[in-house]
């Protein structure tokens, strides 16, 4: 069975409230209460409607079942054709991706996001950890990225295209990408950070 993943964004100062022991049942909760559906093809935000929950949301990613494997994928698939991307988009996607997938890209780990490396005390396996101060910054690479993801389609079906497996298209590398800008505009939106738990 592989990794699975759940994307919430959270006030981070509500999770930092709880105390240190109760921070991972907490994450726990939001990402798999009773409240959301076991659809695996549902796509988009769903959130809580208990009152005084109204501190995080919850992102089911487009065609992943859950799974870590497609947002793995999609940045082999981009390592296979980022060199044959015009310079300004390539950084800008370097940065985005090397952000929020929780592997990286061995070709950009050198350049490295200039966001710090923070650990917070949540005793909770995270594969994203994106306290608020980071989602403008990720936010602004995805605003450079957006209106250009066209001039993407001739590299990635001519250097990335598969015939089968995980994100082996264009449409769903850019819809993988569409759907982590839309978490990292909506953190940056609500002020809040981003947090991916491994399942």
């Amino acid at each position: 069975m592989g990794v699975g993943m759940e994307l919430l964004v959270v006030d981070w100062p509500r999770v930092e409230a709880t105390a240190p022991g109760d921070r991972r049942d907490l994450l726990i909760d939001a990402a798999f209460g009773e409240v959301y559906s076991d659809d695996l093809f549902e796509h988009g935000w769903s959130w809580p409607v208990h009152p005084g929950e109204d501190w995080y949301r919850r992102y089911a990613f487009k065609g992943t079942l859950g799974s870590y494997k497609p947002h793995f994928w999609a940045t082999h698939r981009w390592d296979h054709m980022r060199e044959f991307v015009e310079p300004d988009l390539r950084a800008a996607l370097d940065l985005f991706l090397d952000a929020l997938i929780w592997d990286g890209l061995e070709s950009t780990e050198s350049a490295g996001t200039g966001l710090p490396e923070r650990v917070p005390d949540w005793d909770a396996d995270l594969l994203v950890c994106r306290p608020p101060e980071d989602p403008p910054v990720i936010a602004d690479w995805w605003r450079q990225v957006a209106p250009r993801l066209d001039v993407l389609r001739e590299p990635f079906d001519q250097h990335a295209a598969a015939p089968d497996g995980w994100v082996s298209t264009y449409e769903e590398f850019t819809t993988l990408l569409t759907d982590w800008g839309e978490v990292a505009m909506e953190s940056e939106r609500r002020g809040w950070g981003i947090v991916g738990l491994r399942c």
